[in-house]
């Protein structure tokens, strides 16, 4: 487990944070005195099971499909005006 200060985790939280994504622990020292613990979240809370799949369900928040998607895969593409890297260009021409 990594040790921190306050301010150099402050100064470098990006970073500190995509190793907590990588499932290492951080822990934070205040003026040398531990205060907290940065560290990744258990895997169950990164998606619903279907435990919590039906809890959702159950108090409306998500509805379940309502049949097979099948049909989609067989339908033509939609012929659009433009192309993507064009639509993209445009949208982005004001950042250079």
């Amino acid at each position: 487990m990594k040790t921190v200060s306050v301010s150099e985790l402050k100064a470098h939280l990006s970073r500190y944070l995509r190793e907590v994504r990588r499932g290492s622990e951080v822990q934070i020292h205040d003026r040398g005195v531990p205060i907290a613990r940065l560290g990744p979240l258990p895997r169950a809370a990164e998606g619903p099971g279907e435990a919590e799949r039906q809890r959702l369900i159950g108090a409306g928040i998500i509805r379940p499909g309502s049949g097979h998607a099948d049909n989609v895969l067989e339908t033509e593409p939609l012929e659009l005006p433009t192309s993507l890297l064009d639509a993209l260009d445009e949208d982005r021409e004001d950042r250079f």
